[in-house]
């Protein structure tokens, strides 16, 4: 420390930038030394209980390996024990296992930096930020390796913790201690790889895709309204998961989490939606006695594209817009369905976009009592899954020129989900109790 300290003062002049970064240098360098004597020792010398195979053979001492661990203090020596099945060759060291750092030359402190970093931002991006910030030298395929590995585990540990929550599900009555749950699920398309969507149909001008659908979900509670009777999402409430997956698959992602988050203590459930068919399945299939609220801004998207297949002239379709949707509001679909009917063209495609149109309010149309949902102090909007496929999804996911595959793309999705969730902690704290 002393000689990077003398070669920065002897630069001459005052520059406190360069001493501050001199300063960091030596810090960081005389961190590692200690990290490195903190770990002298660990997985070496003789133990207590043998080490066995996974194939019942008990393993066998083959002397002393060094590695090199990049920390966040940088690169630090690390000397354990290697052991070796004499049966089926299977090494393994217990050292590695004690620190995690089993297949990897990473600390765990410096795996969650890269993590964070690569789900923030471009893994380039991320890079540059590792380097800037922490004075780490890693390169953007690092940083894509580590987030993505951490991603996956992510979603592994999800999937356990799902199972438990849902073998729990037991007959017992529960003290209904949360007054309203919500959960509400979109789709948005990721772009992908030629390889990942050959042969798919899709919305481009050839009829090819271009893009897979990742579903999002998201779960939160409302405990209270405001003075004008708007109801009020509970602070830090709100939790996310998604995946490219089918809906079936969804449909079991999204039941694990708000039976983690307290599907049974709640006093209402609350399904919203856009009113696709696969959103409302799914509904019907694991929140059979939920309200369902097909979302107003989708809703009144119906029926302005309505008003625009039964009126030429814009000032008629201008005033029956603005009337059916107060008529919406007021959850009065079958007046709407009334008019409309009585406003069809005899023949034509019109006619039978309309009709389309017109099969979707009355389809969705108990799901549509807007003004009953809100003197119940209910949200009436799916804004929130809405903004949370921007966020978690779109911000990271869909940046020009960024083509994923499906595992990338999910690794991904499964790290976001988590940070964006505040479960971040939960999840180290996990790896640690294992």
């Amino acid at each position: 420390m002393k000689r990077i300290l003398e070669s920065a003062s002897r630069a001459g002049g005052v520059d406190l930038e360069a001493w501050e970064s001199a300063i960091r240098t030596a810090v960081l360098i005389a961190g590692a030394k200690a990290l490195e004597g903190l770990l002298q020792g660990i997985g070496v010398g003789r133990r207590r209980e043998p080490v066995m195979c996974s194939c019942g053979t008990r393993m066998v001492s083959r002397g002393v390996r060094e590695k090199t661990l990049l920390s966040i203090l940088g690169p630090v020596a690390f000397a354990r024990t290697m052991f070796q099945c004499p049966k089926c060759g299977r090494v393994c060291y217990p050292g590695d296992e004690a620190l995690d750092v089993v297949g990897t030359t990473r600390t765990p402190g410096l795996r969650r930096m890269m993590a964070r970093a690569g789900s923030r931002s471009t893994f380039k991006e991320g890079c540059e930020d590792l380097r800037i910030y922490a004075g780490i030298p890693v390169s953007p395929k690092d940083v894509e390796r580590v987030a993505e590995r951490i991603g996956e585990e992510m979603e592994a540990w999800r999937k356990q913790e799902a199972q438990e929550v849902v073998v729990e599900q037991g007959e017992q009555r529960v003290e209904k201690t949360i007054p309203v749950l919500y959960a509400e699920y979109d789709g948005t398309g990721v772009p992908m790889t030629k390889a990942e969507v050959a042969g798919r149909k899709g919305k481009q001008a050839d009829g090819s895709a271009r893009t897979r659908e990742a579903k999002l979900g998201c779960v939160f509670t409302q405990t209270t309204t405001n003075k004008e009777g708007r109801p009020i999402r509970d602070p830090d409430s709100t939790t996310f998961v998604g995946a490219i997956e089918t809906a079936e698959e969804f449909g079991w992602r999204i039941y694990a989490e708000t039976r983690r988050r307290g599907l049974d203590q709640a006093a209402r459930v609350v399904i919203l939606g856009d009113g696709a068919v696969w959103i409302l399945n799914l509904a019907e299939t694991h929140f059979p006695g939920a309200i369902l609220i097909v979302d107003l801004y989708h809703a009144k998207e119906h029926v302005s594209g309505l008003c625009k297949l039964l009126f030429s002239e814009e000032t008629d379709l201008q005033r029956h817009r603005l009337r059916w949707w107060t008529d919406l509001e007021e959850g009065n679909i079958e007046k709407i369905v009334a008019e409309a009917k009585a406003l069809l063209p005899r023949r034509g495609k019109n006619r039978k976009a309309a009709l389309t149109e017109i099969a979707y309010l009355e389809k969705n149309r108990e799901r549509m009592r807007y003004a009953d949902f809100r003197a119940q102090g209910l949200f009436v909007g799916s804004g929130v899954v809405e903004a949370g496929c921007k966020t978690v999804i779109g911000q990271r996911l869909k940046q020009s020129g960024m083509e994923w595959s499906v595992r990338g793309a999910n690794d991904i999705i499964a790290l976001r989900c988590v940070m964006l969730s505040n479960r971040f902690e939960d999840y180290w704290e996990s790896r640690c109790a294992s």
